[in-house]
């Protein structure tokens, strides 16, 4: 959230020429459909994994990232038999996940506080829109976006009724078990994932944003055949500042496999 398989434009090159690649953008994201629904988890994983299971893919290496890291490993955990690896960044993973309180989600606490509030969130986000501008623009990343790269993300969510699926996906992060569902969502997948046996790779930077160095040696720590790749400086969207290094190590990586 808020951007779409655009992200990943500078990472597709290493791998397209080996491997047959997919990057889809989520229902009412990037140039997807923007039907009149909930925007939901729910809503999500429905037609993503449809979509996943039309193609019929087997063999399937998953590379994912914040919300696709939720929709993927659920996929995963549902059809371990079509899954040959998984690579990850910034994901919605324990330790931190799922939080237990906005106080133990320390400066992000009150910007996810104030979003999940009707009416301010509604201001800040589908109006004003700070998702793209400031966070995605500015605070989640090491370099600033340029003016022409925001105008690509801009171009999806022209209007603020565009913009449902940025508001809706803070208000989906379980927090203090709420929302109920989605906490089973995240408590299931990450322990098929700690426990899996399949090939893993974890991408990193410093400080990171929900996936710090710290949280990524606990992972390391405590899941199995796992490798981590640290990309240097970055906070949330490791692909527009790094895409070479991440790119460069997936294509070596899958050659490894």
């Amino acid at each position: 959230n808020p951007t779409s398989s655009y992200l990943w434009r500078g990472v597709l090159p290493y791998v397209m020429s080996a491997h047959r690649v997919i990057a889809p953008d989520l229902i009412g994201m990037g140039d997807s459909g923007k039907p009149d629904i909930g925007y939901t988890y729910a809503d999500h994983a429905a037609y993503l994994h449809a979509f996943l299971d039309s193609l019929d893919l087997q063999d399937v290496v998953l590379v994912i990232h914040d919300w696709g890291s939720a929709l993927g490993l659920d996929w995963a955990r549902r059809n371990p038999e079509r899954v040959s690896a998984v690579a990850l960044m910034e994901a919605l993973l324990p330790p931190a996940f799922p939080f237990p309180s906005y106080e133990a989600m320390g400066p992000l606490g009150e910007i996810f506080k104030a979003w999940r509030t009707p009416g301010v969130g509604e201001k800040m986000i589908l109006e004003d829109n700070m998702f793209i501008e400031e966070m995605l623009g500015k605070q989640a990343v090491a370099v600033p976006l340029s003016r022409t790269t925001l105008d690509v993300y801009n171009s999806y969510y022209a209007t603020p009724a565009e913009r449902a699926p940025l508001l809706q996906w803070p208000r989906e992060i379980p927090i203090g078990g709420e929302p109920a569902a989605n906490e089973v969502v995240v408590h299931t997948y990450s322990e098929w994932f700690l426990g899996s046996d399949i090939p893993k790779l974890l991408f990193y930077a410093d400080p990171g944003a929900i996936m710090p160095p710290e949280a990524v040696e606990w992972i390391a720590a405590n899941t199995t055949n796992i490798e981590t790749v640290f990309l240097g400086a970055g906070v949330h969207f490791l692909q527009e500042d790094h895409p070479d290094a991440i790119g460069q190590a997936l294509a070596d990586w899958l050659t490894r496999l």
